[in-house]
């Protein structure tokens, strides 16, 4: 649909593809919290927080646990702001990656919580679910290409540390039926 206004109109316009967001603000501002949470970050955390368990599915893979490439929201904060500079400079429409390039496994995921949060977090291995890929990592060459934008964030330590910082000092809404 952007790609046919900006035939027919001449409205330009950046798709940005995110990879898995993760991370939160540095000084505990903002973070992320879903009901129901359903990304791996934030209920590994969880988990830790609040000495439960997390579910991984599969343990068949490559280390055991499939391998997905996580990017910083101030990363994708930064690339909304390059991607808007580059269109008010008249830049051509186009979709880019958000990406480090760069995959974790779930048991890196968890290693890595465990080490920020000094908590152990208990595992529940379940089936792998039906058309998960072992491995999903993006390429961020084109962001980096067209914006000038390359993640400042991707050590996953950096990621689990500003999640793991919010999350334990946030203030949750109260559940509404």
């Amino acid at each position: 649909m952007l790609a046919d206004l900006d035939a027919a109109r001449g409205l330009r316009s950046i798709s940005l593809r995110y990879f898995n967001a993760a991370g939160a603000d540095p000084d505990g501002e903002i973070g992320e919290a879903h009901d129901p949470e359903t990304h791996l970050i934030p209920l590994v955390l969880a988990a830790a927080r609040d000495a439960k368990s997390v579910s991984v599915f599969g343990d068949d893979y490559t280390d055991g646990t499939c391998v997905r490439d996580y990017v910083h929201v101030l990363d994708i904060a930064e690339a909304h702001v390059l991607a808007l500079e580059y269109l008010l400079r008249e830049g051509a429409s186009c979709s880019l990656n958000l990406a480090n390039a760069r995959g974790y496994s779930v048991k890196e995921v968890i290693a890595t919580a465990e080490r920020v949060s000094g908590r152990r977090i208990r595992v529940n291995i379940t089936p792998r679910r039906v058309g998960d890929p072992a491995v999903l990592i993006g390429a961020f060459d084109r962001a980096q290409a067209t914006l000038g934008w390359e993640p400042a964030r991707s050590d996953l330590q950096i990621q689990i540390r500003d999640a793991w910082n919010w999350m334990r000092g946030a203030v949750r809404p109260a559940k509404t039926q």
